[in-house]
């Protein structure tokens, strides 16, 4: 079977590519169809993240298995599409370059058959320019300084905490 995907650059231009993959293809090689369809050297670490429909990150695909115990992390040259990607479970979010956090999104389009004479991966579309730099991102966690606001907290105003200033 052919998974048909759109790789979506989350910035506010649209920029995207619809890469066709064996779905018995590992995650490593859709990583590696993805650097070259965007023109990263791809040398940097990068995560897939499986995700719902409201794009929220879920089990991590890595790159390289770097968890505490060997094993606890799926690694992307062990893991083919076919094993976790269906019709129900069609989202990711793809992470390149940790330092520069170039973010994708990905959504499986369409589970196909393999046309005769033509070769996969196959990159059948190809719509914008990639910026020079990563789109920055605001990102918000929980215990954020919104949380701290609603508690009356103000982390600029450092003269009114309650310490003594010559701790140590």
């Amino acid at each position: 079977m052919i998974y048909r995907f759109r790789v979506i650059l989350d910035t506010q231009e649209d920029v995207f590519r619809d890469i066709e993959i064996e779905g018995e293809s590992t995650f490593e090689d859709f990583h590696n169809s993805i650097t070259q369809s965007f023109g990263f050297g791809g040398q940097e670490m990068a995560s897939f993240y499986l995700s719902n429909e409201l794009w929220e990150q879920g089990e991590e695909i890595a790159l390289f298995d770097m968890g505490e115990k060997p094993g606890d992390v799926l690694v992307m040259a062990q893991t083919s599409l076919d094993s976790l990607l269906n019709e129900d479970q069609t989202r990711l979010i793809y992470v390149y370059d940790f330092l520069s956090m170039w973010t994708f999104m990905v959504e499986l389009a369409e589970i196909a058959e393999a046309e005769e004479g033509r070769s996969y991966p196959n990159l059948m579309f190809a719509h914008g320019q990639i910026p020079e730099e990563a789109p920055e991102k605001e990102f918000i966690a929980e215990g954020s300084d919104d949380d701290d606001e609603e508690m009356g907290f103000d982390p600029e105003d450092l003269e009114n905490l309650d310490f003594d200033a010559n701790w140590n």
